[in-house]
């Protein structure tokens, strides 16, 4: 008697079944078109796109415009590559542009499915991303498939690493572009940390086609990517600021214990100033308030903190060499814990021992929150249905079952379980030997490299031939799996390899047509193809007689979807085919499911060494199992997204600002009202509302007035004046900060005051997110401990996460206001004496006329051009010219300072 659920599936149908049905009246339009655009030149299929880019650019919709694209992509490929889509293509394509997963079998053609909804969507001028697993396929479907869009008048472009940044835009301003999903996330980040719009890459998110989503997706997606600053050694840079230190007096600082803050007082910035000229660490001419010196000034305040604001056996302990911060709480050590921001390697200076180089994240983003930034995102795998609820939950993408274009022929077999590895493995190799002896091509799969080595080594030892797939060369990949469907070819492989390239029966003609003209160049390409089909055809009836391709995997996976892919790779197309796991209760996933119980099942069956179980409810128990396995992993990436999602948020805020700030021609507005915001702060805490004149701190707030806003004003006098409250000295300190940076913009020019602008807010805001990152880092390594006070550590996370970002940007409006409030134009004197500089330094880097080298003048510094002396050195070429300082004229020639030129600063 039938269930209600199977009865009512049998009147109505799957949901699947009615999706796939909602679209058989589009595939009849495009069909009924076919014949119209078959009509049409070459030429007038070019046209017909640049029609569809009018309309589509004019406000028609892509769904309109969906039937006629259609017809003139068909109809592109068939020409261009000699392939004509099936109609379930067709459907594939229509389920693509809705932004769905289509789950095609392997060798449905998922490739050219793809070019209709890109092709399609490109149409809108947005650009369509369509995203690969690995370079080699990149490249080698932007090559195949630039046919097909340049036979219809569009542009297709490829990124990869290390591309030249003109090549990288050019090939992002295409109307398809085919990238990695790592290279794709790192052009997002560098983008992010860009200076200026026209250094930028990316054009925007408009539309995604992942291949292989589920792998991207979820496999990929729990480890973020990260883009580290260099670990630069400045251990001697450390060493020397803390020989300064102890040199200082009282009258040099200020120390706000409340705050456990210390600041230099100007006296003291005098003091430092000239004992760092003299020690050399700063350059003759240069000033602590340079923006050149800000990393020096970081760290003598960050050495003058480690010895004012950290006491040893207080904050901290020294064990076997290292500094261990202590829990102020609790008074545990806390190992693996380190300050951040150059503050831990002061202590270390401070304390003599060994100084640790520390990585900074740069820019961090998991490929869950980059693929969500796609107004539209749509995927293919063979697989997707097992994780259906994963991929409409966290990417809103809805998976649709494409039916193949013939029925699957493939017999797959229940799972044979063996009481030990050892039997296991010698089922597997009788298996082979059997298949193998009547010519039936084996693809054995294995879930690790060092498994697939040792059966290797068994089938050595019982002399079958055979190939090991390294999934770690690409096209060695691809051509092992080209031959994987040979006559007797026996290939093992782990299972995530042998993506991308179809295991055709009797082998691939386009590889083997490949590699014959490749062998001889000379040869005539159609009469070589015409052999070698001839051949091919003969191979292939061979392999078909013998059952076609038999997949044999030696072990489960904890997931199901892995385990399809594997048995997907047999009966592509029609074809005749065969798969069979076998497994053993040494297996992980059998010791997981709890081998005991079915051990026990076993003996009790009586079943003899090398006897395996082979039962329905074994494969059921199984699949129960890994569906268990499933829902936790599902588990921990969903609660791994809920804590990015906190820093997500805010890494959108932080780049939408920056992207402003590019796009912006004035500033002037911004640092105002962040100039006005930092006087209300002071004020506040000088001078607090509701309070009486004799409550005021008017020293503070002088003190305070000179630090942030760089003047020195009588604001003790103004408080003592009648009838004046906060809001009176609050206008008086605007009124007096705007015309001082008027006197600036006077003194720079106002076109060159608005450069100054954009480029403090721009490096403040990446010196603070940087840091803020670390920071973040820290939290999210500790917040889970909160759990033992009975606090959950997400809500901690999302608390302290806004707190912290709200700080970044209060110190942001103070880092910039006090930046531009001490940023002044040289005096006359001073550009006089910089021009002798760099007259000098040309002199000096300029050839002798004499045979004999000519004595350098003496204005000159003393090592003007270092790079000259180097053995080998090329003005062309950046690797030879030694270590030039950045205040020496830059190697290249071109006459400007190193910092200025090959030496600036990102």
């Amino acid at each position: 008697m039938l269930g209600l659920g199977t009865l009512a599936k049998k009147i109505f149908g799957t949901p699947n079944d009615r999706k796939v049905k909602s679209v058989r009246s589009v595939v009849a339009r495009i069909n009924e078109l076919e014949a119209e655009f078959s009509k049409l030149s070459d030429e007038g299929l070019k046209q017909k796109t640049a029609e569809f880019q009018r309309r589509a650019q004019g406000g028609e919709s892509l769904d309109d415009l969906l039937p006629e694209a259609f017809a003139n992509c068909r109809e592109g490929a068939r020409r261009a590559l000699g392939l004509r889509a099936f109609d379930v293509q067709l459907k594939g394509g229509i389920f693509l542009h809705q932004g769905n997963i289509a789950e095609m079998k392997t060798g449905e053609g998922k490739t050219l499915v793809a070019t209709f909804p890109a092709y399609l969507n490109a149409l809108a001028g947005k650009g369509v991303h369509v995203v690969t697993v690995n370079d080699y396929l990149a490249k080698r479907d932007a090559e195949w498939m630039s046919k097909v869009y340049g036979a219809l008048g569009l542009t297709t472009g490829v990124v990869y690493p290390y591309q030249p940044d003109a090549e990288k835009k050019s090939a992002y301003r295409a109307d398809i572009t085919y990238a990695t999903n790592n290279e794709l996330g790192f052009d997002y980040l560098r983008d992010n940390m860009k200076g200026s719009i026209e250094e930028m890459s990316q054009r925007g998110h408009f539309f995604a086609i992942v291949d292989e989503v589920d792998s991207i997706l979820i496999d990929e997606a729990r480890t973020p990517l990260i883009i580290s600053g260099p670990s630069q050694d400045r251990s001697d840079l450390y060493q020397k600021v803390d020989l300064l230190i102890p040199e200082l007096v009282p009258e040099h600082f200020k120390l706000d214990e409340k705050t456990r803050n210390v600041t230099f007082t100007e006296e003291g910035n005098e003091f430092v100033e000239r004992r760092l000229s003299e020690i050399g660490l700063l350059p003759e001419g240069q000033s602590l308030y340079d923006p050149e010196s800000t990393t020096l000034v970081h760290h003598v305040t960050q050495g003058l903190r480690a010895h004012k604001l950290f006491t040893r056996d207080q904050q901290y302990i020294v064990r076997d060499g290292e500094v261990m911060l202590i829990d102020e709480f609790t008074g545990r050590m806390m190992r693996g814990r380190r300050l951040s921001d150059g503050l831990h390697q002061a202590i270390e200076a401070k304390e003599g021992v060994a100084i640790q180089p520390e990585n900074v994240t740069l820019a961090s983003v998991t490929f869950q929150n980059y693929f969500r930034l796609y107004d539209k995102l749509a995927g293919m795998t063979g697989t997707a249905t097992t994780e259906a609820e994963e991929f409409l939950e966290i990417y809103g993408l809805g998976v649709v079952e494409v039916p193949t274009n013939r029925p699957v022929q493939r017999k797959d077999e229940h799972d044979a379980v063996y009481r030990t590895s050892r039997e296991k493995h010698a089922g597997i190799i009788d298996c082979i030997k059997e298949a193998n002896g009547k010519g039936q091509p084996i693809l054995v799969g294995t879930t690790s490299i060092d498994k697939s080595e040792a059966l290797s080594e068994l089938l050595k030892q019982e002399g079958i031939p055979h190939n090991v797939l390294n999934a770690r060369q690409h096209e060695q990949e691809a051509q092992i799996v080209a031959d994987a469907g040979k006559l007797g070819a026996v290939t093992i492989a782990t299972n995530m390899a042998g993506r991308g390239t179809d295991i055709q029966l009797g082998g691939n003609v386009e590889m083997k047509v490949m590699q014959a003209l490749a062998a001889d160049p000379s040869a005539n390409p159609d009469e070589v193809r015409r052999q070698i089909e001839a051949e091919h055809a003969d191979e292939k009836q061979k392999v078909l007689d013998a059952g076609g391709l038999f997949v044999l995997a030696t072990e489960r996976h904890e997931s199901r979807r892995i385990d399809n892919q594997l048995r997907g790779r047999s009966g592509r197309q029609g074809d005749p085919g065969r798969s069979a796991f076998f497994l053993s209760l040494e297996d992980d996933l059998m010791r997981i499911f709890g081998s005991e119980r079915l051990d026990k099942v076993l003996s009790t069956l009586g079943m003899k060494e090398g006897e395996a179980i082979v039962h329905p409810w074994v494969n059921k128990s199984l699949e129960k199992a890994q569906a268990k396995v499933e829902g936790r992993n599902f588990d921990i990436r969903k609660q791994l997204l809920k804590f990015d999602d906190v820093m997500n948020d805010q890494r959108k805020a932080i780049f939408s600002q920056r992207l402003e700030i590019m796009q912006a021609e004035d500033l002037s507005e911004i640092v105002q009202d962040m100039r006005y915001q930092v006087i209300d702060d002071v004020i506040d805490q000088y001078m607090p509302p509701r309070s009486y004149p004799d409550q005021w701190d008017t020293h503070g707030l002088h003190d305070a007035v000179l630090e942030k806003l760089g003047l020195d004003l009588p604001v003790a006098d103004w408080a003592q004046e009648e009838g004046v409250d906060q809001e009176a000295i609050r206008e008086r300190l605007c009124a007096q900060s705007d015309a001082l940076m008027a006197e600036k913009a006077a003194g720079f020019g106002p076109e060159t005051m608005r450069n100054i602008e954009k480029q403090i807010l721009l490096q403040t805001i990446d010196a603070k997110w940087r840091e803020h990152l670390l920071t973040l880092e820290h939290l999210r390594s500790v917040v889970g401990f909160r759990g033992y006070a009975q606090r959950d550590p997400l809500s901690e996370y999302k608390t302290e996460g806004f707190a912290l970002f709200e700080s970044l940007l209060n110190s942001l409006r103070q880092d910039v206001t006090q930046k531009l409030s001490q940023v002044r134009p040289l005096s006359e004197a001073e550009q006089q004496a910089m021009i002798q500089q760099l007259m000098d330094q040309q002199r000096a880097a300029a050839p002798a006329p004499a045979p004999a080298p000519a004595p350098a003048p003496v204005a000159a510094p003393a090592a003007a051009e270092p790079a000259l002396a180097l053995a080998g050195f090329d003005e062309a070429d950046p690797s030879t010219w030694g270590n030039p300082a950045r205040n020496d004229l830059c190697p290249c020639g071109s006459g400007e300072k190193f910092k200025h030129c090959h030496g600036r600063l990102a």
